[in-house]
């Protein structure tokens, strides 16, 4: 399934009642879908400092990650995303630069989050098969099989946030842990300026390029599910009471 906001169409058939609220985002259960990537609601609050994003799914959240391949090129990577309307400068990328998105993400075969040792065995770059958090630019690409890609940079010269772990990716690792408890995965980050903000919520699968050096460098290749069904990003992120 191809992910593009010029081409919402193309998701309608995604099994989705809309937005519930002024705020959060329901979905009506879709048996063809994987358990542990059926999305069922999403939510967002802020209490103008940290913003806590949540997606509930229909099995158990992050059950199932990818199998491992041993190698970089075309590693798999299972993820949980929250499409935003935050301008990407809000956690220092290039202002509007495309999609910022939150991503919760498993990935065995690399590990993007150098400055964490998320398993604490003292050693920092093999953690990549926990789930853990990123922001990430998204931008479209007819490559790629989903329709979007992280998109590509050059670290050292593209704005990056301070942690970003310089791959040729807009991708941040700001070292917030996600909480996956039953059917609700859960993550907390520091950013301000969320309030009334529009969100919306994917469960997608994304690849590595196949080749070394190949572009673009890792492509949204598949869409589980879209919480709004056409990703018109319904949600609002409200204020917590």
């Amino acid at each position: 399934m191809r992910l593009t906001e010029a081409a919402l169409g193309t998701l309608a058939f995604c099994y989705v009642t809309g937005a519930a609220t002024a705020h959060e985002i329901t979905a009506r259960d879709d048996p063809g879908k994987p358990a542990a990537f059926d999305i069922t609601r999403a939510d967002a609050t802020t209490d103008g400092r940290l913003a806590t994003f949540i997606m509930e799914v229909r099995g158990a959240a992050g059950s199932v990650k990818p199998a491992p391949t041993g190698k970089l090129q075309g590693a798999k990577v299972d993820a949980y995303v929250w499409p935003t309307r935050l301008d990407p400068g809000a956690v220092g990328f290039a202002p509007g630069s495309g999609i910022l998105a939150l991503a919760v993400t498993a990935h065995p075969d690399f590990d993007d989050t150098p400055l964490f040792d998320e398993n604490a065995d003292g050693v920092l770059d093999n953690d990549g098969a926990r789930w853990h958090s990123h922001w990430v630019v998204l931008g479209e690409d007819s490559a790629c099989a989903g329709g979007l890609k992280v998109r590509d940079i050059a670290p050292g010269q593209d704005v990056l946030p301070a942690t970003a772990p310089m791959l040729p990716v807009a991708l941040d690792s700001p070292g917030m842990s996600p909480i996956l408890n039953g059917s609700t995965v859960r993550i907390t980050v520091p950013v301000r300026g969320a309030e009334g903000v529009a969100f919306d919520a994917v469960t997608a699968e994304l690849q590595v390029h196949p080749k070394k050096g190949g572009t673009p460098f890792l492509c949204v290749v598949g869409v589980r599910k879209t919480a709004s069904g056409d990703l018109s990003y319904p949600g609002r992120i409200t204020r917590q009471r």
